[in-house]
């Protein structure tokens, strides 16, 4: 019994020096942190209600735009690959290229870009509220 309790010491103080040279390899940046929208509009309180987490992988091909939106949650991303021109109404502009991280502008009309020859290709994190849309597409009147 003395040789297991000794043997299973002997592994855990193993797992754990192997954890440890692991964990020192591990590189972090802090792509983005703030508290306004890419515009500079300071980000709204959060909604009251259940939260609910969104993430979307989403890949716009070349030459695309989007539809004009708005976001009635807060949202950020990682442009991962490709170029991406974000635009608000009010005609204001952001240029990304892969790696740039954005935090969205919220409850304001904007459409998203690829001017490039290649997918633009973005991972997007909501921080919602269950049964609100992430997302709101402007209605178009025929």
């Amino acid at each position: 019994m003395k040789t297991f309790l000794s043997g299973i010491c002997l592994l855990i103080c193993l797992v754990g020096n192997v954890w440890a040279l692991d964990a020192s390899s591990v590189d972090v940046a802090v792509l983005v942190q703030t508290g306004s929208s890419w515009d500079g509009t300071t980000l709204p309180d959060y909604a009251q209600g259940q939260p609910e987490i969104t993430i979307l992988k989403i890949i716009i091909p070349p030459q695309v735009q989007l539809p004009l939106h708005e976001h009635p949650v807060i949202n950020a991303g990682v442009l991962l690959k490709g170029e991406l021109t974000v635009i608000t109404e009010k005609q204001e502009t952001l240029h990304l290229k892969a790696g740039d991280a954005i935090v969205e502008v919220v409850d304001k009309w904007h459409y998203g870009k690829n001017e490039g020859s290649e997918p633009a290709e973005i991972i997007v994190f909501y921080a919602g509220v269950r049964d609100m849309p992430i997302t709101i597409k402007e209605k178009v009147v025929q």
